[in-house]
């Protein structure tokens, strides 16, 4: 049987990046945290912890890390059902959510829980599912809809997505209008590959593939920056853009033309009690901030 007290050492160590901090997390010296993990490797017979600025884990290291964060909440969840709570540090809550989320209303529902600390792995919508199929999360938002096993899956709503751009770039681009021949060459704004909501818009628009030139900028503010400063077209929140439209600063390509991508809150059913408050949070924030999902009608 392992040493939890090595485990902690371990799991403290990825957490905060370095032996240091970890030491002070764990109210212990560093020596004695470096000697914890030795002697956990050579139990072993590998290497858990590759040292650096900052600290990584190794493949086994990772696993032995992930199983850590859920003995913790497990032994959470164990703790609610007590007559007495003993005392024990905060939740880390390790979470996949995709930028726009996080940027638009992820963060007020994480305002509006209390005692745990969130970890997020940032990953785009259509592939946030994959951390909770490695099991290095506990929840995601994602695009997918079917739940993966062992999880419980809630719809979200959509998140509207304008296409946008400013005023001088649209009379400099679009002048003759919003053609193929005009997108083919007008700069397009894009997060980065995994990013397919141009492409996903465009084939709606004009029912066809389109590579416009290519301005990469991986960050949701960034895009909104991008849009105003002139240097492209993309796809932006509603929430994000919202003001800027009223104001002129931006204008829609096509107004009567959004793009609606459905999300939903997939967490891990064993750990269901400990994320309770955390659900209701993310489901009434995304209400507030999402629009209903429009369902097919029945054939």
């Amino acid at each position: 049987m392992l040493d939890y007290s090595h485990l902690s050492a371990l799991a403290a160590v990825l957490r905060t990046g370095s032996f240091e901090r970890a030491a002070q997390q764990l109210h212990v010296t560093p020596s004695a945290i470096s000697q914890r993990i030795k002697l956990l490797e050579e139990r072993l017979g590998v290497v858990l912890v590759i040292r650096g600025q900052p600290c990584t884990a190794t493949e086994v290291g990772q696993r032995l890390y992930q199983h850590v964060e859920q003995v913790a909440l497990l032994e959470s969840s164990l703790h609610q059902n007590l007559p007495v709570r003993p005392e024990s540090r905060p939740v880390t809550l390790r979470i996949a959510v995709n930028a726009d989320s996080l940027a638009t209303w992820f963060i007020a529902a994480m305002a509006s829980t209390d005692g745990y600390l969130f970890d997020l792995m940032l990953d785009d919508q259509d592939h946030s599912a994959e951390w909770l199929r490695r099991g290095e999360v506990v929840a995601a938002v994602t695009a997918h809809s079917t739940p993966i096993q062992g999880c419980d899956c809630h719809s979200l709503g959509a998140l509207r997505y304008i296409a946008t751009a400013s005023p001088q770039y649209c009379a400099r681009w679009f002048a003759d209008g919003f053609s193929e021949h005009a997108v083919a060459r007008a700069p397009c704004l894009i997060f980065n590959q995994k990013d397919q909501l141009q492409a996903e818009w465009l084939q709606q628009v004009l029912g066809t593939n389109l590579y416009p030139p290519l301005h990469w900028l991986p960050s949701s503010q960034a895009f909104v920056d991008a849009a105003l400063a002139g240097l492209g077209w993309g796809m932006n929140p509603e929430p994000l853009v919202i003001d800027h439209l009223r104001a002129g600063r931006l204008v829609a390509l096509k107004p009567d033309q959004p793009l609606d991508v459905p999300l939903f809150w997939q967490q891990s059913r064993i750990v269901s009690s400990v994320l309770g408050d955390v659900t209701r949070a993310v489901l009434h924030e995304a209400s507030a901030m999402l629009v209903p999902v429009q369902l097919a009608p029945k054939q």
